[in-house]
């Protein structure tokens, strides 16, 4: 007969979230897993699996829960340039925020620790920018439908370079004590919208 879980499976999945997310995939061990999660290693693994599928299971859960309102503040009926505006800006102030900076984004941070020597990640993190960029993207289309961008501009590329400017944001943001860094940078970007 199987026991029952002493330990709610979601919250632990957090927190390993939150752990991965603090040190990086590789300066966490199994042991920190253990210590901040609560329970045995053998519980860790029977839920999760090894190391590695929590990791992915801790993209998986981030993915959830921090893209569909980024979609959702591009996808708002109305004007869709202010809103592309708003998102670049509050990327640079979250990068720029001595409280948010320092963590950085999880996917951006396991870009840079794990591509593209772990293409299960590497994945994960691709799928999240194709949002990102499919979001930008269908926000600019109509924005130069409603006239509020110009006829001549591609949406496409300014969704692309909007995409890497963000990553680029929280990458600078994450090292740079100097937040007119990213600030200046992202309305820079802003102003080629105009």
């Amino acid at each position: 007969m199987a026991r029952t879980k002493e330990f709610d499976p979601d919250a632990a999945l957090q927190a390993a979230l939150e752990l991965f997310w603090e040190r990086g995939y590789e300066a966490t061990s199994m042991a920190d897993l253990v210590d901040r999660l609560g329970i045995g290693r053998a519980s860790i693994y029977a839920t999760f699996g090894n190391k590695h599928e929590l990791y992915l299971k801790a993209m998986d859960r981030y993915a959830e829960t921090r893209e569909p309102s980024l979609l959702a503040q591009l996808s708002q009926p109305g004007p869709a340039l202010p809103a592309v505006r708003a998102l670049v800006r509050a990327f640079a102030a979250e990068a720029s925020s001595d409280e948010k900076r320092l963590t950085g984004c999880f996917f951006t941070n396991t870009a840079a620790e794990l591509a593209p020597r772990d293409r299960a990640a590497t994945h994960r993190v691709e799928l999240s920018w194709e949002h990102i960029e499919t979001a930008l993207h269908s926000a600019l289309l109509r924005a130069r439908a409603q006239g509020e961008l110009a006829a001549g501009r591609d949406p496409r590329a300014l969704a692309r370079m909007l995409l890497v400017l963000l990553q680029g944001i929280r990458v600078v943001g994450k090292v740079s004590s100097d937040p007119a860094r990213v600030r200046e940078a992202a309305e820079a970007a802003l102003a080629q919208l105009d």
